[in-house]
């Protein structure tokens, strides 16, 4: 039989640890729990129930409805990707905002799919009790875990949930304001051929090129065959996605990108194949990752408003917790809009541009 195949081990209960232990479930509850006790539990028990926890594996479901007892004043955040620039600002965010409030922050990984399974809360935030939930990112792609969220008594709150649906409340950007800002941007400089640059994220989420798209029929009647590029939300992706545009027969004078991270690809690329930014050609991230201001040039780009929409969740996180246990689920969507920051990688058409 092969590891695949091998059956898969029961789960332990607190049922089965009471029984292990020779006393009552609602003695190992009380112990696991660490809620304080009117009738104080012997240290004796105590011990040989936390040591029967440990001999069976016991993992208790972080948001299980009996173990919702003495604040831990700690807040669970749910990453979607570690790996991904923009999520480690909003982490920091995150945290200071957090013990600003009196609470600390315990990290839970929510990677893409991995073909290993469903994803369960237990597994991302291990055995900690949290108070609250953030959830950071789109996670339309792990259903067990939304599912059991739903299902809880803990409050949830979601920051940048791409599209619905929206169960929990939710924070997010107003994504189609910042992109025609920084289409606007590059037509008050003159450039009308302008090509975008969409990086792929979880739930297929195309709110942003499709605002692209809608800017130029608005503005120039259509967008340019083969202006629009998808691509890995890489720095490699963004690389790529250039020289694909620059092979066109009629390039582009300015290019707009989804993701920071693409653009700074998009900048490699330009620099590699001479075409000299903004002089040749002008770029526009989105994002205003930390190195989108040391690039060279610097990145022109829309500044996430990270600090406003971490602030917003964690004050309504907060404010959740304080709420009577029962209290009717809350929805609701709060939506900032993101600021052009303008710096080098954006300039004036010129006369002299190839090809205009």
């Amino acid at each position: 039989m092969s590891d695949h195949d091998t059956p898969s081990r029961p789960v332990p209960t607190m049922r089965d640890i009471a029984a292990a232990a020779a006393v009552s479930q609602s003695t190992v509850s009380r112990v696991l729990s660490g809620v304080p006790t009117a009738v104080p539990i012997a240290p004796q028990t105590r011990q040989r129930v936390l040591q029967t926890a440990r001999e069976l594996g016991y993992r208790p479901n972080p948001l299980a409805r009996g173990l919702r007892g003495a604040a831990t004043n700690l807040i669970g955040a749910v990453v979607r990707d570690f790996s991904d620039p923009f999520f480690a600002g909003a982490i920091e965010a995150l945290v200071v905002e957090s013990m600003g409030h009196g609470y600390n922050v315990v990290l839970g990984h929510a990677p893409g799919r991995t073909g290993k399974g469903a994803v369960s809360l237990t597994t991302v935030l291990e055995t900690r009790h949290t108070d609250a939930v953030v959830l950071l990112g789109a996670m339309q792609e792990h259903p067990k875990l939304l599912t059991e969220l739903r299902s809880s008594v803990v409050p949830v709150v979601a920051l940048w949930p791409g599209i619905g649906p929206h169960d929990f409340p939710t924070v997010d950007a107003d994504d189609r304001a910042g992109i025609r800002a920084g289409l606007s941007h590059l037509e008050s400089l003159g450039h009308r051929r302008i090509a975008f640059v969409n990086a792929e994220l979880p739930g297929n989420y195309r709110v942003r090129v499709e605002a692209y798209a809608d800017f130029m029929r608005e503005r120039f009647g259509a967008v340019p065959p083969g202006y629009v590029e998808q691509c890995p939300n890489t720095l490699a992706g963004g690389d790529a996605a250039l020289r694909r545009l620059l092979a066109h027969p009629e390039p582009p004078t300015a290019v707009a990108t989804s993701t920071d991270l693409v653009a700074v690809g998009v900048l490699h690329a330009a620099h590699s194949l001479g075409a000299t930014v903004p002089d040749r050609l002008s770029v526009v991230g989105f994002d205003d990752i930390l190195i989108a201001a040391h690039t060279v040039p610097a990145l022109t780009t829309l500044r996430m408003p990270i600090a406003e929409i971490v602030g917003h969740a964690v004050a309504q996180a907060v404010g959740l917790t304080r709420e009577p246990a029962g209290s009717p689920r809350r929805t609701g969507h709060k939506v900032f809009a993101p600021a052009l920051v303008v710096r080098d990688s954006t300039a004036p058409l010129m006369a002299t541009t190839p090809g205009v």
